[in-house]
């Protein structure tokens, strides 16, 4: 999800924020459908893809669309719902982009190659399938864990706390005193989000929205993974702590907008940056499978349009 957007430790994760929003219906209060013509009548597409690298897939094979700056995959979790569901090529259209934050869903966005249009210019009366995966950029998570993963060397080089009892060394750049930074851009993004999913409803009136978070991307036990991605303890925790707040943001604005919210988390517990090379989801900063470091990989892409699939199905 931009430091989410790229390969690499400069684009460390993007996130790619990852939410992603599928447009399909809209449950009522109750739980049951409202009785209008998008309830009586769900289509599988139109489909349109949004968000950022967390959705477009960078480095995944094989590359495609334009412009070639966006990484998007044609195994990203959009490319295989569609294909799960049946979408025609016609009705398919991935404009997700790395690096994208919100802002890039109402203007254009400048990318290394090329120039991306405003993402919701994609949307229409006709759209019934949309998924938005987008807000980790907005907080700047990619460039946080960079921060953090370049002082997690120095950290064990003064004794991995044993001659200083500081284990968070990264975390007191972002919270300072009763202040999280990290904390408060959450909290900007959410407010950002909400006049997004407003502005996709009035786009796409005949669509429902499903909001989908992100993966895990570090254990709950609060560590790193050695020299594939070197953290303080503390500040492994500080940053898994940060990606669940945000996700729970992405569940509160997606819920306050009549969306419902799609957890990716859950079932990518054991599949994160620290897991084993076959199981994992998300690459850690030296990939062994072709993808971003710090981001899904071919199996993560899997994993989330499951998620999105088994919320469709419910």
């Amino acid at each position: 999800m931009g430091p989410f957007a790229r390969a690499g430790l400069a684009g460390v994760v993007s996130c790619g924020v990852l939410f992603t929003a599928v447009l399909i219906g809209r449950p009522d209060d109750t739980g049951t459908s409202t009785s209008n013509a998008k309830d009586e009548q769900p289509q599988p597409g139109p489909y349109v893809a949004l968000g950022d690298s967390y959705t477009s897939g960078p480095k995944i094979p094989r590359q495609s669309g334009t412009p070639a700056g966006c990484d998007r995959s044609d195994h990203n979790y959009p490319a295989v719902v569609a294909r799960q569901l049946g979408v025609t090529a016609a009705d398919f259209r991935d404009v997700s982009c790395s690096g994208a934050t919100i802002t890039d869903l109402t203007a254009p966005q400048k990318t290394s190659n090329g120039t991306n249009p405003a993402q919701l210019s994609a949307l229409s009366t006709r759209t019934r399938l949309v998924t938005l995966g987008i807000g980790g950029n907005d907080i700047g998570f990619g460039s946080t864990v960079t921060k953090c993963v370049t002082m997690g060397p120095m950290y064990r080089a003064i004794g991995s706390g044993r001659l200083f009892s500081d284990d968070a060394p990264c975390k007191k750049q972002y919270v300072d005193g009763g202040t999280d930074e990290v904390a408060q851009k959450i909290q900007t993004a959410g407010r950002k989000l909400s006049a997004a999913l407003a502005e996709i409803e009035r786009r796409a009136p005949k669509a429902r929205v499903y909001v989908v978070g992100y993966p895990a991307i570090l254990p709950a036990e609060g560590k790193g993974c050695g020299r594939e991605l070197p953290l303080a303890p503390g500040d492994a925790t500080y940053l898994h702590d940060k990606g669940k707040q945000l996700n729970t943001m992405l569940r509160g604005q997606s819920e306050a907008a009549g969306a419902t919210y799609v957890d990716t988390y859950s079932p990518s517990v054991g599949h994160d940056a620290c897991s084993a090379e076959k199981t994992r989801w998300i690459e850690p900063l030296r990939p062994s499978s072709p993808a971003a470091a710090v981001h899904p990989n071919a199996h993560g892409e899997k994993g989330m349009a499951d998620a999105v699939l088994r919320a469709i199905g419910d």
